[in-house]
């Protein structure tokens, strides 16, 4: 009797989840109290082998790239390719707010008022990505503050040789392997997870709760799909020579995972998985570009607070001129490197966006509602811009494995 894969477990917990949730829309405390539990569990081994396992992998994807100018350059080319793509996210963003108006005839009043955020500084943001404790970053989860440290770490061990370095990079390999046998563990939870996730969700945001807010929802979805299909699909076929529906393929358990958890660090064990088992991306680079992009490459949020801002704006119906929509573009792709890759982090980061062309915090209130809906869109798009980067990035630097189908199948079972 064949198995059944992962990937297909994972979408059958969602879709129980959203049956059951469905089900449960006017007695959403059962979901809450009984089922949301095996949610938060998951999500709890989940967080707990994030720290170690990106600090390892970082290490050791680092100090593998060879040498340090290697690195400067594999370093330059998975920025260059976040950040275009991001701006990208953010006009496609943008340009649907524009077209699709999701605002437009809705007059909800704002009771909820979101605290003040300033807008960071580059240079604020520089000065904050270095730790001055390590430890306490790491004890703290401050992921940039990790990936940094990870980085110096790994180019240390680099400078000082094989000699000085190599019990080190030992002792952080073993924990990288013992964190990936971890990760299998948890993962085979991952389809009651995802029920456990999902079904409070649909329990607490039924169609009643949704529909009125309907086309900010599903603007923000076709962003993301399309923002996949053009941007990364485009760049996939010219700059990787890689056929965009292998990708997606193999990019389908990290998607459904990271759309379920809405977290794109929480789902960075699946996509390392993928990207070395199904889309033939070696760990040098799969080490690096992806827990990188994990804390650094939000796409689907910078795209979420372009539709947000125009959003609000018809909301209150003020009219946003180019220079503010530039300014939104420009503050948003700032705002999306900073932005946690949890749950939830995208909504407050939106505040900085509103800010920054004067446009009334207490909008957030309008779409705090259906925020859980519209993070998991946007956290699946960060994840699947995460493994582009990463195949664009090997095959630019003659990595890139071939992956037969049959090894996929292999894989999936």
């Amino acid at each position: 009797m064949k198995k059944v894969s992962l990937t297909t477990k994972i979408f059958l917990g969602l879709f129980l989840g959203i049956i059951v949730g469905l089900l449960l829309t006017n007695n959403s405390n059962i979901a809450t109290t009984f089922i949301k539990p095996f949610g938060t569990l998951f999500l709890n081994m989940i967080k707990m082998i994030i720290v170690p396992l990106v600090f390892s992998s970082l290490v050791v994807g680092t100090a593998s790239v060879g040498d340090v100018k290697s690195l400067g350059r594999i370093g330059g080319k998975t920025m260059a390719y976040f950040l275009v793509t991001t701006a990208l996210a953010i006009v496609i963003g943008l340009i649907l707010g524009t077209v699709m108006a999701p605002g437009q005839g809705l007059s909800i009043p704002a009771e909820v008022e979101q605290e003040v955020q300033e807008a960071p500084s580059i240079v604020d943001t520089l000065i904050n990505i270095i730790p001055n404790n390590p430890l306490k970053s790491l004890v703290e989860g401050n992921m940039l503050q990790i990936i940094v440290f990870a980085i110096f770490l790994g180019i240390g061990a680099t400078i000082v040789g094989e000699g000085l370095g190599k019990p080190f990079l030992s002792f952080c390999n073993s924990l990288a392997e013992i964190m990936y046998k971890i990760t299998e563990i948890v993962m085979k939870f991952a389809p009651i997870g995802v029920f456990g996730l999902i079904t409070p969700v649909v329990a607490e945001n039924g169609p009643s709760v949704l529909l009125p807010l309907i086309k900010v929802i599903a603007a923000v979805y076709i962003g993301c799909i399309l923002h996949g299909i053009i941007v990364y699909g485009s760049l996939l076929k010219v700059l990787a020579k890689f056929s965009p529906i292998k990708f997606f393929k193999g990019a389908a358990s990290p998607a459904i995972t990271a759309f379920s958890t809405s977290s794109s660090s929480g789902t960075l064990p699946v996509t390392l998985k993928a990207a070395k088992e199904r889309l033939g991306i070696p760990d040098k680079i799969a080490s690096f570009v992806l827990p990188l992009g994990a804390t650094v490459n939000m796409d689907g949020t910078a795209l979420y607070q372009g539709v947000c801002a125009l959003f609000i704006a018809q909301v209150y119906g003020l009219n946003l001129s180019l220079g503010q929509m530039l300014t939104i573009v420009l503050t948003a792709t700032l705002a999306s490197i900073g932005t946690a890759g949890v749950p939830g982090a995208g909504m407050i980061m939106l505040t900085i966006v509103l800010e920054s062309v004067g446009l009334p915090l207490e909008g957030i209130a309008l779409i705090a509602g259906v925020d859980r809906v519209l993070d998991m869109a946007r956290t699946c798009i960060n994840v699947v811009g995460d493994l582009s980067a990463a195949v664009v990035v090997a095959k630019s630097e003659g990595m890139l494995m071939e992956v037969s189908e049959s090894t996929n199948k292999a894989v999936q079972e």
